[in-house]
């Protein structure tokens, strides 16, 4: 089940409120006690992840359950920035579970979310690697201003009689951002300039149609292990030309890739054009293929 972006938050007493954790979501399904997790696009990661794997054994119930993996920083936030190097080393990783989807081979997805939430809590074993995801009813307004302030990611409102549509993007599942964020493709690197080595900026696309739309440069939010391992990543996907079917800007200095990788950048406003301003990157997202990245817009709630 997928989230719809809005506009704004709001306080309604048919509603709920949880963090929107600032990772990659992970569907974890334990049969038999064995524990396989899927990233968002359906690829099996339990090898990338045995440490959290071996957590969900403790659960001595069959059961497909739904959460968000995240790295957390020094103060226990939780950081996108951090989730690939905390990948390598398995440190920092925190496991929040959010959904139950199947329990002992019943089907969960018909019942109310707080239903569901309140089975799966009750499942879940103390663990450091494992947490339950909480909520808070009603007052939405007050929680958003609370992530602000602590400078997190945004909120999560969710109608807490909502079933789970597997697969489907629902309007009763909402996200709140505090911060302008977009997931990108990347399809080209521009020349390196003065002191930075391997580029100078991301040449960034979504989908559009059949084709691909330029929405702008990023050259910030780099630091040099990652320009370097971008780099990297890039250098194997070069091609001789642009997929875009009109002329951006420093095409002299740009060397395209293949549209195969996906990142998330933050920045503060569309322009007119339809290009971001000010992006910022904020790090590679293995878990979505590149067509599927659309420009994420913004859909004013409908109070019902």
């Amino acid at each position: 089940m997928l989230a719809v972006l809005t506009d704004a938050p709001f306080d309604d007493a048919d509603w709920v409120f949880e963090s929107k954790w600032d990772g990659f979501r992970m569907v974890t399904c334990i049969d038999g006690g064995k524990v396989a997790l899927f990233s968002r696009n359906g690829k099996i990661i339990s090898e990338s992840y045995r440490v959290v794997a071996r957590a969900l054994e403790k659960i001595k119930h069959d059961a497909v359950l739904d959460g968000e993996l995240v790295a957390l920083d020094s103060h226990g936030r939780d950081r996108f920035q951090l989730l690939q190097n905390a990948l390598r080393s398995q440190a920092n990783l925190r496991y929040y579970l959010f959904d139950l989807m199947f329990l002992d081979g019943a089907d969960m997805r018909g019942l109310s979310l707080l239903e569901r939430k309140d089975k799966l809590r009750r499942l879940i074993p103390k663990h450091p690697l494992l947490a339950f995801s909480a909520h808070r009813a009603e007052h939405g307004t007050k929680y958003f201003k609370e992530a602000q302030r602590q400078g997190l990611e945004g909120i999560m409102a969710k109608r807490a009689a909502s079933p789970y549509l597997s697969g489907q993007r629902s309007g009763d599942w909402l996200k709140i951002k505090t911060a302008r964020r977009q997931e990108v493709v990347i399809v080209g690197f521009t020349a390196p300039r003065r002191s930075r080595p391997y580029f100078g900026s991301l040449v960034l696309a979504v989908r559009s149609g059949e084709g691909w739309r330029y929405i702008g440069h990023v050259g910030t939010g780099f630091t040099h292990a990652t320009l370097r391992e971008l780099h990297q990543r890039l250098w194997p996907l070069r091609t001789a030309r642009s997929p875009f079917m009109e002329s951006v800007k420093s095409e002299a200095a740009t060397t395209w890739v293949k549209p195969q990788l996906v990142a998330e950048v933050k920045f503060t406003e569309w322009t007119s054009a339809g290009e971001m301003r000010h992006p910022a990157y904020l790090g590679l997202r293995e878990d979505k293929e590149a067509k599927d990245v659309l420009q994420e817009k913004e859909t004013p709630r409908k109070a019902r």
